[in-house]
């Protein structure tokens, strides 16, 4: 069954956006009684058919709503962006499908990257919601320094991932099903010793993500891929 996406809710009714509505009703040629699972993003999915078929504001009724059951863990991936906006967003793609729940993209000493297209990465985001049937978007944040982000509270462990020498657990080791975590991943370039020292002095503790040197998007994919499989 088709599955659309829409915050726009009204009692029994739902409507579709100008981009969803074209994507109904020309591309798929859907009309009027036919079905469709609706997800506003939030966890809610929604049975529904069809009352107006039209390609700039489909409208549907709702039969049935019901609710994603929740992971029992909540997962938040604060990565430097890689220097080719493609490879962040395959992360955000997989990193969907697989389970996050906050991405924040952050600035750090040797990042190539300075900024992000938000705009973009909702899209990437929300295409991927559709695609794996999940009903619940992740939170993106706006591009945060380093330094900024290790002082904001975290309620779970707080976890720095980097290929500097010493004895570091894997990530497997350090978090428990249904715990919390924050991974920070640095750029192409890793964090600098002296970003990892702050890290450590606000809480972060020091991880691995196994003996292979991970690009950065993949490294960020490894500890999503890892946390669901300790939840699973």
């Amino acid at each position: 069954m088709n599955i659309f996406y829409t915050t726009q809710i009204d009692g029994n009714r739902a409507f579709l956006d100008e981009n969803e509505s074209n994507h109904a009703v020309r591309v798929l040629r859907m009309k009027a009684g036919e079905r469709a699972i609706l997800v506003d993003g939030k966890g809610n999915r929604y049975e529904a058919v069809i009352e107006e078929s039209h390609p700039k504001h489909c409208t549907f009724g709702i039969e049935n709503v019901a609710i994603d059951n929740p992971r029992p863990y909540r997962l938040s991936i604060a990565m430097a962006p890689t220097k080719n906006s493609e490879r962040t967003e395959w992360f955000l793609e997989k990193a969907v499908e697989i389970g996050v729940d906050d991405f924040v993209p952050i600035l750090s000493r040797h990042s190539e990257r300075k900024n992000i297209n938000m705009e973009r990465l909702q899209k990437v985001a929300l295409a991927a919601m559709k695609q794996s049937m999940k009903a619940t978007l992740p939170e993106i944040a706006q591009i945060i320094a380093f330094e900024s982000l290790i002082e904001k509270p975290f309620d779970g462990k707080k976890l720095i991932a980097h290929c500097y020498s010493g004895a570091k657990p894997h990530i497997k080791e350090v978090v428990a099903p249904s715990e919390n975590a924050i991974v920070l991943i640095g750029p192409e370039g890793d964090f600098s010793e002296e970003e990892i020292a702050l890290a450590q002095k606000h809480g972060f503790q020091d991880i691995s993500l196994g003996q292979s040197r991970l690009r950065t998007e993949t490294a960020a994919l490894t500890a999503c891929a890892v946390l669901a499989f300790v939840n699973s």
